[in-house]
């Protein structure tokens, strides 16, 4: 049966899609004819940045590792489906992956982010400078960053931000723990005075193959506010606020009734019927920031403090629950039913410091405080065992996490004559950070074992945290760090940097880096770094325990367990205490500017991670379920999984940035192109514990699908080419981007393990802006204006019919998107 309420009438979509797209082409077809001027704009290289260094002043030409800076223009240049930070990010950084998870359990509510195809908890976090704190939410369905808790990029303030710097290199000397594939700093709007205030809509128009519909969907509105006010003569304070509300998206296929399920007439009577619904969930979203400075005294001294806050109302889906099934029993869903998973997240960040001079020295204290509240909830599910008694809505759990970190660093220049005259840059600092993991359980009814022995155990789509899964864990770190650079000679300046930190948990450990800069010619620079860092397992890799659904035998939903390393079960299974990550980079690279129109920066790098942090694969079988219940009398138990530095990797590949600007006609055109490769290989891999393999089972530890995960699930190479031209009153903007391909596997257990690869596609976005004053603007844009989709899966990976396109590409799986903004300042 057709879902009637999805569908449009296909002319009228068609319609509205090739007049859409035809105006914004047409208008970036305008600045081709004006011959080009003589004067050239500055170029890019020659910005100044404050990550990976403490030398004011550095630029981008000048820096010893790759820097991408983004400005907020550019992020709104993106279209970003509603504000999105991470979405924006994924559009302008080629080394940046987002991809859209659904039917994903909580990574249908935080999204995961990957730099340089790297694991999404290898990327440290800034904003203005200080580390920021992850989610809480412990992601263990998701393909991208299973077993993580990644920072949220979409509770950051979209219209907060004045600029985002991306450090493409290893940075753990200089900010600890984490920063293995790099840094990410958000620098938020410091402008003291004016207010602006931005009003956005946009949806999907598309037309989707798989069941010969139009769809107009994802309808997503977004305000945004903000002020600023002076604060003495040289202070300021920037306040604003935010809202974005998006509607969900439906990109299920027909259902064809997997053959396990019973094939009674009432299951029968779904075939046909789009019964699932991968695509985006519902979510809304406020939020709140400010950013202030304010001198004191005689202006030597500064305080300053901002703040973030987000409260997020989010929805995502299940898998649906035929009508004669093992999971399904009572009168409640006598037509079957699918959950949904219902998050309540609500994040703030606060820093406050102080900075000045003593003497030479230039010092800076702060504080910070970060903390990611999750309440998680099922609605329209069912606990099968309960039958008729069984509630509709859940709550299965609650995650809390907190992170306080106090800095103080100082710098200072000392004259030497060692190199000639030329002044050392010194800076030393402490850090020290208290972080703290608590999950609470659900309702007893999430978990309870009813009188129904022969359903399913336990609410669906997520039985709720029990008594004993709950885990409060707590971790204390302490750091010291130091960072000296200078022009040894007038053509090359070096830099080494160096930090301790010490865990109370699990012990110490040392990142060094040293850094070179060649300054061949007065255009171009040779440059390269060799660094080591770290990651700490998180305290939720140390202590999470629960239990999700998952894929078993014949691609039929399990149960599964996930046991903390300390668990009995998963010691007498072979699980070790984890260890830190330790990774060991090498980048070497040149950046060229032999004319002020035009920059070129070339990038090659290495990461070398041991001990990489994993979860294993779904240990399951009767075997498996004897063993537990004969040796610790726990029953019930299908399957379980735990985490493991059982890998050892390599991640090799290359960055190109290149940008030309010039005048034409009454406007500056620019053009910018971006590429990235990123290879990861496995160089080891641990035995399997003799625990499991006298079990019977083998290859378990790091299996195929973990495997697939790091090595080619994400697109080995991205390019991204954009054309812009900006007058006075019009701004015009042309973005294509290429995905490489990605593969997919699954392992369904009996040796059925389904492989598809899927090709590259190129994305076109389009953006015109009118500008009739200077305080008013309007824009009409679209991303991915040509409807494009990854590839059909796969008859073995479609789960018989109703999930037609995997996650996994970065084009998404929602087709056109098409938006209008206003925006006006005061």
């Amino acid at each position: 049966m057709t879902d009637l309420n999805a569908v449009q009438h296909k002319a009228p979509a068609v319609a509205l899609r090739a007049a859409i797209g035809a105006t914004l082409a047409a208008a970036l077809l305008v600045p081709a004819a004006p011959a080009l001027a003589a004067e050239a704009a500055a170029s890019d290289l020659d910005e100044v940045v404050v990550t990976g260094t403490r030398v004011k002043g550095r630029t981008v030409l000048d820096s010893p590792v790759p820097i991408d800076v983004l400005s907020a223009d550019e992020l709104r240049g993106t279209g970003a489906l509603g504000g999105e930070l991470g979405q924006a990010l994924q559009a302008l950084t080629p080394s940046f992956n987002f991809p859209r998870q659904s039917n994903s359990g909580g990574a249908d509510h935080v999204r995961a982010a990957q730099l340089r195809g790297m694991s999404p908890d290898q990327v440290l976090v800034l904003v203005n400078g200080k580390r920021r704190h992850t989610s809480a939410l412990v992601n263990l369905e998701a393909k991208t960053g299973k077993g993580t808790t990644p920072v949220d990029f979409n509770a950051l303030p979209f219209g907060a931000i004045k600029r985002v710097e991306v450090l493409r290199d290893g940075a753990g000397a200089q900010y600890g723990s984490d920063a293995i594939a790099g840094v990410i700093n958000i620098l938020l709007d410091d402008a003291s005075e004016g207010s602006t205030v931005s009003l956005s809509y946009g949806r999907h128009e598309t037309s989707f193959e798989p069941t010969d519909q139009n769809l107009s969907d994802g309808g997503t509105t977004t305000a945004s506010a903000s002020t600023g006010f002076k604060l003495g003569a040289e202070g300021f304070l920037r306040v604003g606020a935010e809202y974005r509300k998006r509607a969900g998206t439906n990109r299920a296929g027909f259902d064809t009734l997997p053959f396990f399920e019973e094939q009674t007439p009432a299951n029968q009577a779904t075939i046909g019927q789009r019964n699932y619904k991968p695509g985006d969930g519902e979510s809304k979203d406020t939020g709140a920031w400010f950013n202030a400075r304010l001198p004191l005294g005689d202006n030597a001294t500064e305080l300053y403090a901002f703040g973030t806050y987000n409260q997020r109302d989010s929805v995502g889906t299940g898998f649906f629950r035929y009508p004669d099934g093992f999971q399904n029993a009572g009168t409640q869903y006598p037509n079957g039913y699918r959950p949904e998973s219902i998050g309540d997240s609500r994040d703030i960040g606060f820093t406050t410091g102080l900075n000045g001079t003593t003497g030479a020295w230039a010092w800076d204290g702060s504080v910070t405080y970060g903390k990611n509240a999750f309440d998680y909830g099922l609605r329209n599910s069912l606990n099968p065992s309960l039958g008729a008694a069984s509630p509709t809505r859940f709550k299965i759990g609650q995650f809390d996490f907190r992170q306080v970190t106090a800095n103080l660093d100082a710098t200072r220049e000392v004259t030497t004559s060692a190199f000639g005259g030329r002044p050392v840059n010194v800076a030393v600092g402490a850090e020290v950070r208290n972080e703290r993991f608590q999950t609470q359980a659900g309702d007893p009814a999430s978990y309870a074992v009813g009188p129904l022995t022969d359903k399913a155990i336990g609410a669906q789509a997520g039985p709720g945290l029990q008594p004993a899964d709950e885990a409060q864990t707590t971790r204390t770190v302490a750091s010291l760090y130091g960072d000296v650079s200078a022009d040894v000679t007038e053509a090359v300046t070096l830099g080494l940097a160096g930090r301790y930190e010490h865990y109370n948990d699990f012990g110490s450990t040392f990142a060094g880096k040293l850094t070179a800069v060649a300054r061949l010619t007065d255009t171009f620079r040779l440059r390269g770094a060799v660094s080591n860092s770290f990651r700490a397992p998180s305290l939720s890799q140390v202590s999470y325990a629960a239990t999700s659904t998952s894929f078993g035998e014949g691609g039929q939903l399990a149960s599964v367990r996930t046991l903390p390393v300390g668990d009995p079960i998963a010691q007498a299974l072979g699980a070790k205490e984890l260890d830190a990550e330790k990774s060991l980079n090498f980048s070497v690279g040149f950046t060229w500017a032999p004319i002020d129109s035009f920059s070129l920066a070339v990038d090659f790098f290495q990461i070398k991670v041991k001990d990489r942090i994993t979860i294993s694969e779904r240990i399951s079988g009767p075997d498996l379920t004897a063993f537990i219940e004969d040796e610790f009398g726990v029953t019930g138990i299908d399957g379980v999984n735990f985490f493991t530095n059982a890998v050892d990797t390599k991640t090799q590949g290359a960055d190109v940035v290149a940008s030309w600007r010039a005048p034409v006609g009454p406007g500056t055109f620019k053009l910018t192109g971006a590429f990235s490769y990123a290879k990861t290989s496995i160089d080891k891999v641990q035995p399997t514990p003799p625990q499991l393999a006298a079990l019977g089972f083998n290859d378990v530890v790091f299996g195929v699908e973990e495997r697939n995960t790091l090595v080619d699930a994400a697109p080995k190479t991205k390019g991204v080419l954009t054309a812009q031209w900006d007058t006075e009153q019009w701004a015009l903007l042309g973005r294509v981007t290429r995905y490489g391909s990605a593969v997919r596997v699954f392992n369904f257990g009996g040796g059925f393990e389904p492989r598809q690869e899927y090709g590259a596609k190129n994305q076109l976005d389009l953006e015109v802006a009118y500008k009739p004053t200077e305080k008013l603007s309007f824009t009409l844009g679209g991303n991915n204006v040509l409807d494009e989709y990854a590839d059909l899966s796969s008859g073995d990976i479609n789960y018989f019919g109703n999930f037609p396109y995997d996650v996994l590409s970065p084009i998404g799986f929602n087709g056109a998107y098409f938006y209008g903004r206003v925006d006006v300042k005061f």
